[in-house]
């Protein structure tokens, strides 16, 4: 799911000046907000406390949610540029079509990513037929200035590699670990993987001093370098640090993301991320009149409008607290 609130606000990001240079334990707390009629969301980034983590700069995770008798995810085609989009399931399996004629589903453990670049259009549902529970998190990864206005483009990775170790399953979803790299394309230094604890499990993960990581937790009970981290909560670490402490006191499931600290300033505003006030609006007008962003065909049901401009100036800044 992509950000549908319709009193969308501007978050200004990037930049080194809130980097924790030094490993911490940060708790972050998830918003919790409302997608439709009945769906909800927790999301972690942006926070009140933690803008960014790396170059990843959006995190939502959903589910697991009971969707037998319901119509499940259905969300109508909407715009975005200047980032990519991961969409990572437990349980469940979401339809993606975009404007570039795309047209996958995507099941547990599989990769959707989608390079939005300077412009492109997508819609997610569930399949009419499908499981009765949907469990997953979507994921933003903002692109360089040398790389943002790039052709749009979607991947479907069915299959990742695997880092195992005594209790642990790691599958690497984006970037490199422990000598393991993605298939997914990458454009800043980067990594993503879901790990999956077995009960007892006590293991140490090898990391990049020089990235920044955090820790997702899915499901289960774990501890992250001695700190309980329960579902719906993420642990930001910091820098420094060369291994990372895991141990669970059931099946657990948590999500690393880490990166080298994204040091350009960003305005993300809805679904969009850009440099200026002029790009934002911009891409708003094209999204309005339907230009740019394409068509996403196949789809029952109408585009999102997107929502008002706040009436301040939007102004990049850097991870501001």
């Amino acid at each position: 799911m992509s950000n549908l609130e319709r009193e969308a606000a501007p978050s200004l990001c990037g930049g080194r000046g809130f980097v924790v240079a030094e490993p911490v334990r940060e708790l972050l707390s998830p918003r919790r907000v409302k997608l439709g009629e009945s769906s909800e969301v927790r999301r972690l980034l942006p926070n009140l406390g933690r803008r960014m983590i790396g170059a990843w700069c959006f995190v939502d995770h959903y589910g697991p949610d009971d969707i037998a008798d319901e119509p499940g995810m259905q969300v109508p085609p909407h715009p975005h540029m200047g980032l990519q989009t991961v969409s990572w399931l437990h349980e469940g399996e979401v339809l993606h079509r975009d404007s570039t004629g795309s047209l996958q589903t995507i099941r547990p453990r599989e990769l959707g990513l989608m390079t939005s670049g300077r412009a492109i259009s997508h819609s997610e549902e569930s399949p009419r037929s499908h499981a009765r529970f949907l469990h997953g998190a979507q994921l933003w990864v903002a692109l360089p200035d040398s790389h943002r206005h790039t052709e749009p483009r979607f991947e479907h990775h069915a299959g990742l590699p695997v880092v195992t170790a005594p209790g642990l399953t790691a599958t690497l979803i984006l970037g490199d670990l422990d000598g393991a790299t993605s298939p997914g394309t990458a454009y800043t230094p980067i990594v993503g993987a879901d790990l999956a604890l077995t009960q007892g499990a006590d293991v140490r993960l090898p990391l990049e001093p020089d990235f920044e990581y955090a820790v997702l937790s899915m499901s289960g009970e774990a501890h992250v370098d001695g700190v309980p981290v329960l579902p719906g909560s993420m642990l930001y670490l910091g820098c420094g640090r060369g291994e990372l402490p895991l141990r669970a006191e059931s099946d657990a499931n948590l999500m690393l993301l880490g990166g080298e600290p994204f040091e350009e300033e960003l305005i993300m505003f809805w679904n969009w991320i850009g440099r200026t006030q002029e790009e934002i609006e911009q891409a708003r007008r094209d999204w309005m009149e339907g230009s740019r962003f394409g068509e996403v065909k196949g789809y029952d049901g109408a585009p999102l409008p997107a929502p008002e401009l706040p009436p301040v100036p939007l102004k990049p800044r850097g991870r501001v607290r």
